[in-house]
């Protein structure tokens, strides 16, 4: 009878753990607690989007569409990049290298929302059809119209909520 590796082993063990929905961290296996299923968006139940209270219809002018406002609000690499890693085992993805997924804002900081809440941030995979990238560009365009004037802040956070894929034409701007 032929021997397997013990890599091999390891490698199928780790394959078909994931396959169930478990990781492996340090030799032991954990639920994933957040799903896939929802991607490009990220699961409902782990972040649903939070909001910045400081940021509301009223204080725009003097928030988000200031130049250079989110710089001011942005947590640290070293928080974001420590949240990353958990979340990245908690989604149960198999690739876990960090440098191929964004820790980004469900809800952006440049549509009023929460800097640093776990609620409101989740690795988000920079591979696929429908990136990070992908995601900056609707971003951009929704802070736009709001600050324009042509869609509500409230609108606008909503529809990325919603579904940010589909955001910019439900709401007209597509």
């Amino acid at each position: 009878m032929s021997r397997i590796s013990r890599p091999l082993v390891i490698s199928l063990s780790a394959l078909a753990l994931a396959a169930a929905g478990l990781t492996v961290t340090a030799g032991t296996a954990h639920a994933a607690t957040c799903s896939q299923a929802y991607l490009p968006l990220p699961d409902p139940s782990c972040q649903p989007g939070d909001l910045n209270p400081d940021v509301t219809q009223d204080t725009i002018d003097s928030t988000i569409c200031v130049s250079g406002w989110t710089a001011t609000v942005r947590p640290s690499s070293s928080y974001t990049t420590a949240l990353k890693k958990k979340q990245i085992v908690e989604y149960g993805y198999t690739d876990t290298s960090t440098s191929d997924y964004e820790e980004d804002h469900f809800v952006p900081l440049e549509l009023g929302g929460s800097p640093k809440s776990a609620l409101n941030l989740w690795p988000e995979p920079e591979y696929g059809t429908k990136t990070a990238a992908n995601k900056d560009t609707v971003e951009n365009k929704l802070k736009k119209a709001v600050c324009a004037g042509t869609v509500s802040l409230t609108d606008a956070q909503d529809a990325i909520i919603a579904d940010w894929t589909t955001a910019l034409s439900d709401l007209g701007l597509s």
